[in-house]
This record gives structure tokens, sequence and C-alpha cells, in this order.
């Protein structure tokens, strides 16, 4: 996801690849984190001395897995204050990682929380941001430019996010695995694999699109397929007596469920 975020900045040329260090877990990740990179784009172990000249940086994007947290020292700095920036702005992708916890664990830094989905992978993504209360305007606006590029941006109250991610971070699992059983049904009658999982992700494609474009409630575009008695209204019966719509809905609060709950054990 670090990547998904500082690629395309790099590629318009909003930050200059001289300027970007990256830091990860272990030696052995340098040359994988480095792949379709600029070649000035440094990338370092935590191990490595150079590693402390990160928390010099006016900005910082924090990825690593949420557990990993209470690895990661702040050190002190010869950080420079000045208008933009009179912290340095530590932008966080943890799941379920409340600002409270952030700014406990890095005291000199402004903190953001950034939930992007992985769809940003492909500048098709969503992000929704919370913000600590010193952040100034001018900080903000480096951050929407940051996830511009990648996204459509929702601004949110904290209390929002573990929702918001439940359906757009966790979303793409459920839609996959929609898709790979509708492709298995059509396996299953007939088509072969290979057309049939072109035609279930096209499906899937063209079938956002019209509700987006036509702005159609879902349950509208539902009417407009199923005619009485006919293919459609058979297979929505059968989803229903199994449960699909329930199953979907319980998907989603067990995800924000799950998010609270790691937002807990954080703070802990």
């Amino acid at each position: 996801m670090a990547k998904a975020i500082v690629s395309p900045l790099l590629e318009r040329g909003e930050y200059n690849p001289r300027h970007v260090l990256g830091i990860v877990g272990s030696s052995s990740s340098i040359e994988s984190a480095l792949n379709d990179l600029p070649k000035e784009v440094k990338v370092v172990s935590s191990q490595n001395s150079l590693s402390r000249e990160v928390w010099k940086a006016p900005l910082k994007i924090l990825a690593v897995k949420p557990q990993q947290l209470t690895e990661i020292k702040e050190f002190g700095s010869s950080f420079q204050s000045s208008d933009q920036f009179p912290k340095p702005l530590l932008i966080s992708v943890l799941a379920g990682v409340t600002l409270k916890s952030l700014e406990r664990v890095f005291p000199g830094h402004t903190c953001v929380r950034a939930v992007p989905n992985t769809p940003s992978l492909v500048r098709k993504g969503l992000t929704g941001l919370s913000w600590s209360d010193d952040i100034t305007l001018d900080q903000k606006k480096v951050v929407r430019k940051i996830f511009e590029p990648i996204s459509e941006i929702y601004e949110l109250e904290e209390q929002k996010l573990d929702s918001f991610l439940a359906l757009t971070s966790s979303g793409p699992a459920y839609i996959a695995l929609v898709v790979e059983a509708m492709a298995d049904g059509a396996v299953a009658a007939g088509l072969p694999r290979q057309l049939s999982n072109q035609l279930a992700y096209k499906t899937l494609s063209g079938t956002a699109s019209l509700l987006r474009e036509k702005s159609l409630h879902p349950a509208e575009l539902k009417d407009m397929v199923a005619s009485p008695a006919g293919t459609t209204i058979s297979a929505l019966r059968h989803l229903e007596l199994a449960g699909l719509r329930s199953a979907l809905i319980e998907a989603v609060v067990l995800a924000a469920q799950k998010s609270r709950q790691l937002a807990e054990e954080a703070s802990s």
C-alpha cells in the first residue's frame, strides 16, 4: 500500500525521489520494496543506522502491521518547524489503530488516520481520512494531494472509520468471493474456466458502472433484470433462501467490530 501511495506522487513529480527514504523490517525486503520505484529512492532496513534519518522528515507514511506498532520508537531529530509543518506529519494506514494510540507512540507528530482500499493499487480506490485536532489547513492539503491520485477521499469522524473500513477495505474480498463463486457456477453450467472468469469480471465492472452512472438504487436494477417467472427471479429466490443478503450484512458488521477490537488491543 505504501508503494501504491508513493509511486503516483513520484511519477507526477510531486516529490523528488532523492528525498524519499523507505524503512523496511529486514534487509530481505529491500529488493521487493524498490521494485518499480525510481532508482534514486533509498530503502534501508530498520537495523540500518540510516533508518533514524527518517525522523528528520517533515512527512512520514506509516504502513506496518498493527501489531508491529510497539516495535517502532520515535527518535529525537533535527526537524525544523515551519508555517506549513509546525510539527512533522505522520500518516498512518494501520487498521484499527486510533489517533489517540498514534499520538501516544509518536508524541512529537501531528497524526492522521488514513483508510485506503486495495483498488488504490490501480488508482480507483476509496480513502477515509480522520485528523488530529492540531492539524493545520496546509497539512490537510498535503494529505489530500497524497491520496487524490489513487482514490476518492472521504473526510470522516474517527468513530466512523471502522464502518468505512468494513465496507471499503474488506469489501473487495467479499466481492472477490462472490465473483469467484459466480465464475465457478458458470463452469459448472458448461462454460470454459477462462471465459467464465472474464465474463464474471466484466459483469461486475459493468454493473457497478450502471448503478453509478444512472444513479440507480440496487433494488431498481434488480427489478429491471428480474422478469416474472424468469431465470433471474428463480436465482434470486435461491440466494434469499441461502441467506446471501444477511450473510453479507453480518460480514460488514463483524469486520467493523473486529476493527474496534484491534483498536482496543492497540491502546491497552
